[in-house]
């Protein structure tokens, strides 16, 4: 699984990069708008699931569970500090997808116990797309939580090179998610393709 990432700090607005990545193929993206009020990030919110829907493509938004239900989002992904799994789950139901960010294995089988439908563990390294970073993983770190055998997939995170791939997966997570390697490229729809083929040859 190839997840994808919008990111303020590209030079294309939030829904271009939705645009943008749902033409290249995309189809897991996760709306991640920092820097905007609530209103607006609800507004980006709508028109993204509105071009989604038509790409039969999943969007996930971040952090906000009420922007995902307003929305018509198909789930939210959920950071050690946002709103507990539980306040998510009620809120959004159980057909909702709710993703859970780890960053060592206990947190990743609290995450399972939760009753989370993925695993967002990372960083994997230094990645200038998130302020205040966990400490960095590395391989030790993810084999830690791949060797837990948890019954829900593991996605690994942040600053992800495309020639990191092949040793990423190689470690047994089930995908990953890239965000500034894709969006940040000066031709997103090729940077897609690369990751893409990197994680399927791997994953298939």
């Amino acid at each position: 699984m190839l997840q994808c990432l919008t990111w303020d700090g590209s030079s294309l607005a939030h829904l271009d990069q939705v645009r943008q990545l749902l033409d290249a193929g995309a189809k897991w993206i996760q709306l991640r708008q920092k820097n905007a009020t609530e209103l607006e990030k609800l507004q980006t919110a709508i028109a993204a699931v509105t071009l989604c829907q038509g790409y039969k493509a999943t969007l996930i938004i971040n952090d906000s569970p009420q922007i995902c239900l307003k929305s018509g989002a198909n789930g939210v992904h959920l950071g050690l500090k946002d709103c507990p799994v539980s306040e998510a789950r009620k809120l959004l139901g159980k057909e909702a997808i709710i993703g859970g960010t780890a960053n060592t294995p206990e947190q990743a089988k609290q995450r399972e116990l939760e009753g989370c439908d993925y695993i967002g563990l990372g960083p994997w390294c230094i990645t200038k797309t998130k302020e205040n970073l966990s400490e960095i993983l590395g391989e030790a770190g993810i084999k830690k939580v791949v060797d837990l055998n948890l019954k829900i997939p593991v996605i690994a995170i942040g600053g992800i090179t495309l020639r990191d791939v092949k040793k990423i997966l190689s470690l047994g997570v089930q995908g990953i998610a890239v965000s500034s390697g894709i969006v940040a490229a000066r031709d997103i729809k090729k940077a897609f393709k690369a990751y893409f083929r990197a994680s399927r040859l791997l994953l298939c």
